[in-house]
């Protein structure tokens, strides 16, 4: 459960960077995803027509304050959101770090603080560190989005120990790996690990065929959730034969 909402498909799919209008609403249909997120920049370049084109699409808008830099930047930006595309839903990115966009952990505590305490329902970027982690949930965040590796870089789980270890620490809390995942296989390692959703932009969006490859991505992010519904086999040290030893001929 997304605080009131309880989407049928574990695919969170960004709106950036498509090579056309028509190519990014083909690729929204293909992915099979119920909610897409929207950056307020990219709202303001291009004006009320893109707006409409999201409406269009009847899916759930997740505004982002993809860019900011500071707490007032994100805070203002969620507002504008608020007002914009009338969800109290929005996903708080603060970015602390200009090569890696990493989260600023102390910024983004402080912001989802304010914005949880105005009756936003705060979707948090982060990383995959629990202590963080904690802080956003004593904020009033009802899940994390913590990260696979650096935004658009598409190395998928630089981390998946800690990751691991946050999916077992928070095991009644939604995670959703947001950012860093390039290829389908990544995003059925991390829904095989027990996650909760997959958002992603760029390796769709600058894909040769995105339309492909998003559904190429709906596949491998239900496969990976099953696999790990259905229950994985534990990894062993040794060989053990699949057919037993009794009942087979013996030859003199």
């Amino acid at each position: 459960m997304l605080y009131d909402f309880q989407p049928q498909s574990p695919f969170l799919l960004g709106t950036a960077g498509y090579p056309s209008p028509e190519i990014l609403q083909q690729a929204i249909e293909a992915s099979g995803t119920e909610i897409i997120t929207v950056s307020l920049r990219r709202e303001g370049a291009t004006g009320g027509a893109f707006r409409d084109l999201l409406t269009q699409l009847d899916k759930r808008i997740l505004p982002n304050t993809a860019g900011c830099h500071s707490v007032k930047e994100a805070v203002t930006t969620a507002h504008m959101a608020r007002e914009l595309f009338n969800t109290r839903w929005i996903k708080l990115e603060v970015i602390g770090h200009a090569d890696t966009l990493q989260p600023d952990p102390f910024a983004l505590v402080e912001a989802a603080t304010i914005l949880c305490a105005e009756g936003f329902e705060v979707f948090p970027y982060t990383t995959e560190d629990l202590i963080i982690g904690e802080k956003l949930l004593e904020a009033g965040c009802q899940l994390l989005m913590p990260w696979g590796a650096p935004i658009g870089s598409g190395q998928g789980l630089r981390n998946p120990e800690g990751l691991r270890t946050m999916r077992a620490w928070f095991n009644d809390i939604p995670l959703i790996i947001d950012a860093g995942i390039g290829a389908p296989s990544q995003a059925a390692q991390a829904m095989e690990m027990g996650f909760d959703g997959i958002l992603l932009n760029t390796a769709v969006a600058k894909a040769r065929d995105p339309v492909r490859m998003a559904a190429a991505f709906q596949d491998a992010i239900r496969a990976g959730q099953q696999a790990w519904q259905a229950g994985l086999m534990e990894k062993r040290d040794m060989a053990v034969a699949s057919t037993p030893i009794f009942g087979l001929a013996e030859f003199n």
